[in-house]
């Protein structure tokens, strides 16, 4: 099992740039525990996001951190100018010496598309040009293309990522899915009950297997909300109080145009998440506990946690993961020693 992180960096009612340094001292804390990488969403005209530009952020992350990787994930790619956004991700991946991971999606929400200006109804035709013209420049020395909405001709390619390539990622939903991100060997994370979880994760390997006999297995990622303190009542405090500031960030956007987002229906409380698995509160014994069962229900390789959302304190944050990384995560170890 691998660790790592799931952060919508949501405003919390600081000072940006005090915001943002208080990020880089967490980030700089998964880099010393030993987490595998940190991923960030991408957000535009809402509070849900302090970081509308992952790759500006990622850039400052990799000069505050040694070994962990840092991955948008997702960028919205039909926002994004294909050459300029392949070009960041060779800057990224050579700034951070080989550390970044991408992914890619065609955004959740069409209000934050319709923000920037884009029409939403053009979204997946965008998303379906943009991914194919990265794929060319981070394979080729010229790139020619000829699409709907972008055309290159004989262009040069002067720059080049580290990695060859830097490893993607792709956000699903149903097992229905995982085809095309299993064609193009990506790893995956998923959310939801721990028997959809299941479903993906059995379906994802199958289809894998059948393209990529020989290899390695891909990550297929969870992620959870994840609060740990030393008592279960501190820790669902913590959490409570937390998550009264982020629902509304969640949603601000969507609440302004009447709307509702299709696949992720979250409650105003977060004890309604706790019960169905997607959040994991309490002190270490709890976590730990609930956790392992998650992972061998969900045949899941990878736990992302959001272990910063809403209002909650660097402090408050530090001793969760902190609890989170000496007395959960070598439990995984212990159970795999076990099952071997």
């Amino acid at each position: 099992m691998k660790f790592g992180i799931f952060d919508q960096n949501d405003r919390n009612g600081l000072p940006i740039h005090k915001q943002y340094e208080d990020r880089m001292q967490i980030i700089e804390l998964y880099d010393r525990l030993g987490f595998h990488c940190y991923h960030m969403s991408e957000h535009h005209a809402t509070t849900l996001s302090a970081c509308p530009s992952q790759s500006v952020f990622l850039a400052a992350a990799a000069q505050r951190t040694e070994k962990l990787r840092l991955s948008p994930l997702v960028y919205i790619l039909p926002i994004h100018h294909p050459v300029r956004l392949a070009e960041e991700i060779c800057m990224l991946d050579n700034l951070s010496g080989g550390r970044l991971e991408y992914g890619v999606g065609r955004g959740a929400s069409p209000h934050e598309i319709e923000a920037l200006g884009i029409d939403p109804s053009t979204a997946q035709a965008r998303y379906v040009e943009s991914y194919e013209i990265i794929k060319r420049y981070l394979s080729s020395d010229t790139l020619n293309y000829q699409g709907t909405f972008w055309q290159f001709n004989d262009m040069p390619i002067e720059l080049k990522p580290l990695q060859t390539p830097p490893p993607t990622w792709y956000a699903m939903a149903s097992p229905e899915s995982t085809v095309w991100p299993a064609q193009e060997k990506m790893n995956i994370v998923c959310g939801g009950p721990v028997q959809r979880v299941r479903a993906i994760a059995d379906r994802y390997r199958e289809e894998f297997t059948k393209r990529h006999p020989s290899a390695a297995e891909p990550l297929i990622g969870v992620n959870r909300y994840i609060v740990v303190a030393e008592t279960d009542q501190e820790a669902m405090e913590i959490a409570s109080r937390a998550w009264s500031v982020f629902y509304p960030n969640f949603f601000k956007l969507w609440k302004k145009h009447g709307t509702q987002p299709v696949n992720q229906k979250l409650p105003p409380t977060i004890e309604p998440l706790v019960e169905s698995g997607l959040a994991v509160v309490g002190r270490p014994e709890t976590v730990r506990e609930k956790l392992l069962q998650q992972a061998h229900d969900g045949a899941f390789n990878y736990l992302i946690g959001t272990f910063m959302f809403g209002n909650m304190s660097v402090s408050e944050a530090k001793t969760s993961i902190g609890l989170f990384h000496e007395s959960v995560m070598p439990a995984f170890s212990e159970s795999q020693r076990v099952l071997s």
